[in-house]
């Protein structure tokens, strides 16, 4: 579909899966040319997700062009539940959204992307979630002349990409010893950690998946995890990035026996842990396995100059050891004028259901504290 060309603007809807296939070379080259690019917009992950998460007939990809260049892309997909929405592609396994702006033509970009969006939801409403604040999709939003609501999403948390020395001296004193002997304790154990090769990453992957089940076992691990189509896009996903200088994944071995994998992806100014796992058997050796990767993480990031180090979605709180930056993302929604009230409806249906969960979080412990009260009663009881 072409929407016409003003100053040499074209757009574009792709709809065909092997069109976006081998959209991989300019694709990346818009990537590059977008600073606020994540990960998770690389052509590798999005294409990587389409096969193992896609549905035929449902991709929606937004491009614009200048003069046949690349300068605008949004990643999308047709979804009808609740009701017709277009949504990122990416899914729940993505840490973070966005659309693609080229830098050097970035008026013309959203214009020219917001004429194709506007097109693509004739019937829909936009639905952008986990936009990181100061994202490229922020620009859209500002510019878009149609209905639109932001509403909140999930917790991330940032540090600043520096060595672990540094980072350790953002610590209090107290807890910047605790680190330290942390880390002698780590060096004590002599691991040997490796780079994997892209050749090496199915195995790899394989590994971490194993040591990712084990470690949460028992205490509610993230199913989709240990799920097939998982493991395949990771694999490939994971593969093609290593390969493109985009992500990284690291063995650590003790006598020989991996006990600890972890991936980390990268993109322009971001580097982020996005996934491990860890042989339970290293907390009996009171290996404190986050603190190791971490110092790995930041030394990777900050020899490759990049300025944030990402712990990603969740606020756990070993995250918070580090005196991290808090950043909340954006649920961005747009439509046409004459669909504000689907908008609304929707607007109002995730702010209930937001509700709920909040309340369902703040019960939770009072219940479990009556539920533990029971149990002593009961066994109490029993005894007498």
């Amino acid at each position: 579909m072409t929407t016409g060309e003003r100053r040499g603007l074209s757009v574009t809807l792709c709809r065909d899966a092997g069109r976006f296939a081998e959209l991989r070379p300019e694709w990346d080259a818009l990537q590059r040319r977008c600073a606020t690019a994540t990960p998770f917009q690389s052509h590798a992950w999005l294409h990587s997700w389409w096969l193992s998460y896609g549905t035929n007939g449902r991709l929606r990809v937004v491009l614009a062009r200048r003069d046949r260049r690349l300068i605008a892309a949004a990643a999308l997909l047709l979804v009808h539940r609740p009701m017709p929405l277009l949504v990122p592609m990416g899914g729940r396994i993505s840490d973070f959204s966005d659309i693609l702006v080229d830098d050097d033509d970035p008026n013309g970009a959203i214009i020219a992307l917001e004429r194709g969006l506007h097109r693509a939801a004739a019937h829909a409403v936009i639905d952008l979630r986990e936009v990181k604040p100061g994202a490229a999709a922020e620009r859209l939003y500002e510019s878009w002349t149609g209905a639109r609501g932001r509403l909140t999403d999930s917790v991330t948390m940032e540090l600043p990409a520096a060595h672990i020395d540094d980072l350790v001296k953002r610590l209090p004193s107290s807890r910047a010893q605790r680190v330290r002997a942390k880390l002698r304790r780590i060096d004590a154990l002599n691991f040997e950690d490796h780079t994997v090769t892209e050749h090496e990453v199915p195995g790899a992957v394989d590994h971490l998946l194993r040591l990712h089940e084990l470690q949460w076992r028992g205490r509610g691990v993230n199913v989709e995890h240990l799920r097939p189509r998982f493991a395949e896009h990771l694999v490939r996903a994971t593969r093609q990035m290593v390969r493109d200088g985009e992500a990284a994944l690291t063995e650590y071995r003790l006598d020989g026996e991996v006990v600890a994998a972890n991936v980390t992806l990268h993109s322009g100014h971001l580097a982020g842990g996005y996934l491990y796992g860890a042989h339970p058997g290293l907390r009996e050796k009171k290996v404190d396995v986050a603190t190791m990767l971490l110092r790995r993480d930041a030394h990777r990031a900050a020899s490759t100059g990049r300025r944030v180090l990402s712990l990603l979605r969740g606020a756990e709180p070993y995250k918070n050891h580090w005196r991290p930056e808090t950043v909340t993302n954006q649920r961005l929604l747009l439509s046409r004028t004459g669909l504000e009230p689907l908008l609304r409806l929707h607007e109002s249906q995730v702010n209930l259901r937001d509700q709920a969960v909040d309340a369902v979080r703040t019960r939770l412990p009072v219940a479990r504290e009556w539920r533990d009260r029971l149990n002593t009663w009961r066994a109490a009881r029993t005894a007498s």
